[in-house]
């Protein structure tokens, strides 16, 4: 077991905002209401944050979050220097919150991940647990098109052999050494979702019910869903090119039948030219040699970027008022 009451874990809550000017204030009510709370039950340290990281917003999401920084005792900052999407956002805060903090969760700053899960996950991390993830039970919120999407990728993803947890986004909980080896990842195309589970260590799940956004719109339309979908699936899977040689080798061979069926036809003299026929083979395998080239020259684009190992992210301004004691210290250096 780990965390008694001489020993209380410093927990940090991670929330990347692009933004999220609408939603901030109450999300901020509500966790800081969680992280009272748990507090005074002797379930966290006092110590224990919420990191807001501002992923290049637009509105006033930052200057809330300086804000609240200087009126709330729970409330760190990160701002990065630029728009760099979720996913490095998030991994920025992780980072980030590994320096202080014992572990770490994940959470979007919409609030419709159920924040009254957080006791089992600080409660499976006392039983040794190195990851829980948060699985979504129902999803009763999102519309018919949105849960057929999300649902189809999942079952999609681990059909193509990537090791994602089903129904699961980027509410987790991670220990500080599950985040340091997070670290040793030096991948630009990043897919937590995908990443994570293949880091190890004991992992468990806790489920809970989708809620309704607390306020603002969503920052995942489809293009930028089928944009991460398509992500997800071309960093952890072979799958679709290796489906260029099948659909390839499937062309062949139905070349090979329909030049028997001609030379069988002009055997028998009923061989009759036909333009339209012509240009519609010729449109057709063509549409597939694009496809297939398009597919091909994906992964190269990927290795491509890879290759020039550019920095995921900068870190414009942080604020943070966390003091850990000395005893704490050597602790967390013990750790590292």
């Amino acid at each position: 077991m780990r965390g008694d009451e001489a020993d209380l874990p410093i927990v940090s809550i991670v929330m990347p905002c692009y933004n999220e000017e609408e939603a901030l204030p109450e999300t901020v009510r509500q966790m800081t209401a969680l992280l009272e709370r748990l507090v005074r039950e002797k379930k966290v340290s006092e110590q224990s944050k919420m990191l807001l990281v501002d992923d290049g917003s637009r509105d006033k999401t930052w200057s809330l979050i300086d804000s609240f920084h200087r009126s709330n005792r729970f409330v760190s900052g990160l701002k990065l220097s630029r728009n760099v999407g979720h996913q490095r956002a998030l991994l920025a805060g992780l980072l980030t919150a590994k320096e202080y903090a014992d572990c770490i969760i994940s959470i979007d700053a919409d609030l419709q991940d159920d924040i009254t899960v957080i006791d089992q996950f600080i409660e499976k991390y006392k039983q040794g647990y190195e990851v829980v993830y948060g699985v979504r039970n129902k999803r009763t919120t999102d519309t018919m098109f949105k849960k057929f999407s999300a649902q189809f990728f999942y079952k999609l993803m681990i059909k193509l052999g990537v090791n994602v947890v089903y129904n699961h986004a980027d509410y987790r909980m991670m220990s500080k050494k599950v985040v340091n080896k997070l670290e040793e990842y030096q991948e630009v195309n990043l897919f937590l979702r995908g990443i994570i589970p293949t880091i190890g260590f004991k992992s468990d799940s806790v489920y809970y019910d989708r809620l309704e956004r607390t306020a603002g719109e969503s920052k995942y339309p489809l293009k930028k869903m089928l944009i991460f979908a398509w992500e997800g699936i071309t960093s952890f899977s072979v799958s679709p090119i290796r489906a260029v040689s099948v659909v390839g080798f499937f062309m062949s061979v139905m070349s090979l039948l329909f030049a028997f069926y001609v030379f069988v036809r002009h055997l028998q003299g009923n061989t009759v030219s036909g333009w339209s026929s012509l240009i519609l083979s010729i449109w057709f395998i063509g549409g597939i040699q694009l496809l297939c080239i398009g597919l091909i020259g994906e992964y190269i684009g990927k290795i491509y970027i890879e290759t020039k190992k550019r920095p995921k992210y900068f870190v414009e301004t942080e604020l943070h008022n966390v003091v850990v004691t000395e005893a704490k210290t050597q602790q967390l250096q013990e750790t590292r």
